[in-house]
């Protein structure tokens, strides 16, 4: 189930909030690339010895193909000081503590201990976390200086430390921050579930609007239901408990090769129209053309269960291209840029945009 290999620290290549990214000399295998959190193993240096977990380096995988430091064994680093009883990644090897803003320690306890609304504020669901980027360019274009906080669910990645698009959307403050929910860990503040994770946007961090994706990474079988962003309708029904107004981000492609991606994604129709049980507005973005009557007509395969609102998109692909060069955030999804599936970033930049005129 793991490979394990010990490695030799050769070089640093690059380093973000979180995560540093290293060059690796493993054995007879090679140079390669591998990943290290400091909070959770130290910060590696070259010359030091590394344990590793090649697995997903082995099998290629592209959002995860990096060995993964298990740990520095000649250089531990020191125990961790401070309140926290909240273990995340649990029962792993990497089981790591920290401090939850809904546990008994914390000084936001009796702040969430009866907290229930988010008094109705909008909650941006998606299914990928590329669509992060398009969603925060549409909201921000049409309503600059709206507060925004992530809310990052443990469908792919745990570490919220892994997206190096998180970061850069931080430090240049088009992100306010970031909660991390379930067995995700690393955000500016870390929560049990998905609704205690809400409450703290608001409550917390007084956000004007959520975004909630999976991190990077996502898990699909090409099955109907054996996809980690089939949680988006699971997080259209906590927004709606919890008194938001959720917004169903569309997953929409021109470019995607595989016929069940085409147009409105599969998982769309089966994350809004099976799993979401509340009402949530989806935007339906006005793409023109038969593509656009194309993705008209499956959209409206959940008109019965939810609010459609036509958004016109026809600044959108500049609007993206400006905030790709000014943020230096690209704009990817599974290796596609902008303008090789630019039906995916118009449907997500069309929510962020409706989500600007419920404010």
């Amino acid at each position: 189930m793991i490979r394990w290999r010990e490695g030799t620290v050769r070089g640093i290549r690059r380093e973000w909030p979180g995560a540093v990214e290293l060059d690796v000399t493993v054995g007879g295998d090679g140079d390669c690339r591998a990943l290290a959190y400091p909070a959770l193993v130290g910060r590696p240096e070259p010359g030091d010895t590394v344990l590793l977990n090649t697995t997903a380096l082995a099998m290629g995988l592209g959002t995860g193909g990096y060995a993964m430091v298990v740990a520095v064994p000649d250089r531990l680093p020191p125990d961790p000081i401070g309140p926290g009883h909240l273990v995340k990644a649990r029962y792993t090897p990497l089981q790591t503590t920290v401090l939850g803003v809904d546990e008994q320690d914390s000084p936001h306890h009796a702040l969430l201990q009866d907290a229930d609304s988010l008094t109705g504020m909008p909650v941006i669901v998606a299914d990928l976390h590329s669509a992060l980027p398009p969603i925060l360019a549409g909201l921000l274009a049409d309503r600059p200086g709206t507060r925004v906080v992530y809310v990052m669910p443990d469908g792919g990645a745990l570490p919220a430390w892994f997206s190096m698009s998180l970061a850069r959307l931080k430090e240049i403050g088009a992100l306010a921050a970031t909660v991390t929910v379930g067995q995700a860990f690393g955000g500016d503040l870390e929560a049990v579930t998905v609704h205690t994770g809400l409450l703290a946007a608001r409550l917390i961090l007084a956000a004007d609007v959520v975004v909630l994706a999976q991190g990077p990474g996502n898990l699909g079988t090409g099955t109907r239901w054996g996809f980690s962003g089939v949680s988006a309708g699971e997080a259209v029904n906590a927004a709606s408990v919890l008194s938001g107004r959720p917004v169903g981000s569309l997953r929409v492609s021109e470019g995607d090769a595989r016929e069940r991606h085409q147009g409105v994604s599969h998982h769309s129709i089966t994350a809004y129209g099976r799993v979401a049980l509340a009402r949530a507005d989806i935007p339906v973005p006005e793409l023109g053309g038969p593509f656009g009557e194309r993705v008209a007509a499956q959209a409206a395969q959940l008109g019965d269960r939810h609010t459609l609102v036509p958004t016109a998109v026809t600044d959108l692909r500049d609007i993206c291209a400006i905030a790709e060069q000014d943020w230096g955030v690209r704009m990817s999804t599974m290796g596609r840029g902008l303008d090789e599936d630019l039906a995916y970033f118009l449907t997500a930049a069309a929510a962020g945009r409706h989500t600007a005129t419920l404010l």
